[in-house]
C-alpha cells in the first residue's frame, strides 16, 4: 500500500504522462491486464483511458487492476492512473 505523500509524488510524476492504452466496450479482458502489466514492468507509472463507450463501471475497473497486483494511484473523470514497482527496471524512488 502507498502512503499520501508517495500518492502525491506519484501523481505529480505522472502529470505530464499520455495514456498509453484505452479500455473500450470490451471492458478490461485478461489481455488487457497483461499489457498493462507489461507496461508497467518497464515504466513503473503510466495512465490508462476509459473510453466513453466502456460499459464497465471505471470503479470496478479499478479493483480489478487492484486485485491483479497493480496500485491505482489516482482516478480523474475517465482516466487512471497506475503504478507497480518495476523487478527489473526501477526508476521512481518512492519518498
Amino acid at each position: 500500500m502507498l502512503s499520501g505523500k508517495q500518492k502525491s509524488y506519484l501523481r505529480s510524476e505522472a502529470h505530464h504522462l499520455q495514456p498509453i492504452f484505452q479500455i473500450g466496450k470490451g471492458g478490461l479482458t485478461d489481455a488487457i491486464i497483461k499489457q498493462i502489466e507489461e507496461a508497467l514492468e518497464a515504466r513503473e507509472l503510466i495512465k490508462v483511458s476509459i473510453l466513453q463507450n466502456c460499459e464497465e463501471d471505471k470503479k470496478d475497473i479499478a479493483e480489478r487492476l487492484e486485485e491483479a497486483g497493480i496500485e491505482v494511484v489516482q482516478l480523474i473523470g475517465k482516466i487512471l492512473v497506475l503504478y507497480k514497482e518495476s523487478k527489473e527496471k526501477k526508476r521512481i524512488v518512492l519518498p
